[in-house]
């Protein structure tokens, strides 16, 4: 039987910013109820969710693996904390055109060899961090924003691995590294 699961591939630091960023979600849950950003680790989303037969997912991960050797680690800033209209807080991510460029060939390459989906996000990235979304009460947004501007959070990041992330019992779990260069 073809069962078909969710994925989706994500630049996801590890360590002590990890930590950090995983410490504001657990603050902004406990003081304004806001959990939904916590069913994943922070990351930066590089291809959305997607639908793929779970009998495949070697396929899926070699023919992921041997995409991302081609492309040299990536380097990045996480800084300051933004918004996308009253529905999303995120860390706001200042990104070279090495990360744009990965995107789109790697948006392309789902399509042309994975079959997958071209999303509307896809199409349009914004490299971001989110930290609170979905559930934000319009009368918390303000009380949240300002938590979240007030812890220092900016970092310099180098990753050297796309993370594939694989849905179970309802949260997003890191699946598999893929190694970079």
């Amino acid at each position: 039987m073809k069962v078909m699961q969710k994925y989706f591939l994500a630049i996801v630091p590890e360590g002590d910013f990890q930590d950090r960023v995983t410490k504001l979600k657990l603050e902004i849950r406990d003081a304004h109820q806001a959990k939904y950003a916590l069913k994943s680790p922070a990351h930066i989303t590089v291809k959305m969710p997607f639908l793929y037969n779970e009998a495949n997912e070697d396929k899926l991960i070699d023919r992921l693996q041997s995409f991302m050797l081609a492309y040299d680690p990536l380097v990045m800033t996480v800084k300051g904390v933004q918004t996308f209209g009253t529905r999303v807080i995120y860390l706001g991510v200042e990104a070279p055109k090495e990360l744009y460029n990965f995107q789109s060939e790697l948006k392309t390459f789902c399509k042309r060899e994975l079959n997958l989906v071209d999303e509307l996000s896809d199409r349009n990235f914004q490299p971001h961090m989110t930290i609170a979304f979905k559930d934000i009460k319009k009368t918390q947004f303000q009380n949240i924003l300002q938590l979240a501007s007030e812890k220092n959070l900016d970092e310099e990041l180098r990753e050297n691995h796309i993370v594939l992330l694989k849905r179970s019992g309802g949260k997003w779990q890191a699946y598999r590294k893929l190694k970079l260069g």
